[in-house]
């Protein structure tokens, strides 16, 4: 499915990053990056594996700590918040993990109740099962709602693990490598619902991942992690028009008909 274009308000920054640098001991991760997500845009952070896309993750949430540089998410500075201050931004974010996430001695409805129950003080049961009902109908898996994770494909997986994300309405979604470990046609859906919730729940989202084809398909723009500093940033086509002997093998080996 080609994707749809969408409104993109790029005077408002939901995320910010300058000169973020990190290191663990003698390995450097990150070398002074700068990132900037806007309103209701899909940006894709491609590179290799153990290029620190998942690092980025972590230090937008606050999970982890940059050794330089500024992190601001939603008018906030990450850097500052106290730890309740954290809880609540994170809230507002959306995580869709690479291993889905869900607890496997759960129902799917259990699943995708829990933290709505965890962080909506005071939410009736009606109100509940109606959350329920909409994010399985979101993700087209209504009819999995009382079976157990262990009964589900990785495609399902993931999908539930994206619908126990949206039950809590987040205004940015981070999305760590959604199509690892899937087919070809599964990867389509994933990708496809991935633009569905930008387009319905009108999120920002960040992208990580190494799939060139979740790239092109979900991505409004495109940045090129390499050695710890973004190289090219732009559409598919803008990144890849190029002969820099870094990028173009990553797009030879991913080829894309």
């Amino acid at each position: 499915m080609e994707k749809t274009k969408v409104n993109i308000d790029y005077n408002n920054k939901v995320i910010s990053l300058r000169g973020l640098e990190k290191s663990f001991e003698d390995y450097t991760v990150l070398r002074g990056i700068d990132l900037d997500l806007y309103q209701g845009e899909n940006l894709v952070v491609l590179g290799r594996s153990g290029s620190g896309k998942s690092v980025l993750i972590k230090l937008i949430s606050g999970l982890l700590r940059p050794d330089k540089g500024t992190v601001e998410v939603l008018g906030n500075d990450v850097l500052a918040l106290n730890d309740r201050q954290l809880r609540e931004l994170r809230i507002r974010i959306g995580f869709s993990f690479q291993n889905s996430a869900l607890y496997d001695s759960m129902t799917v409805r259990k699943n995708l109740e829990f933290p709505l129950v965890r962080n909506r003080k005071g939410i009736t049961r009606k109100e509940i099962n109606t959350a329920v009902d909409t994010v399985l109908e979101a993700v087209g898996l209504s009819q999995t709602i009382n079976q157990m994770p262990a009964e589900l494909s990785g495609g399902q997986r993931k999908r539930i693990g994206i619908a126990r994300t949206l039950i809590l309405n987040p205004e940015i979604m981070l999305y760590d490598e959604p199509t690892a470990g899937l087919d070809p046609i599964t990867c389509i859906e994933i990708n496809d619902l991935i633009n569905e919730v930008q387009q319905n729940y009108k999120t920002s989202s960040i992208i990580i991942t190494h799939d060139l084809t979740c790239a092109k398909m979900t991505g409004d723009r495109i940045s090129m992690l390499i050695e710890g500093q973004f190289q090219r940033t732009g559409t598919f086509e803008e990144v890849f028009d190029t002969d820099d002997a870094r990028i173009k093998p990553f797009f030879d080996y991913n080829f894309i008909a």
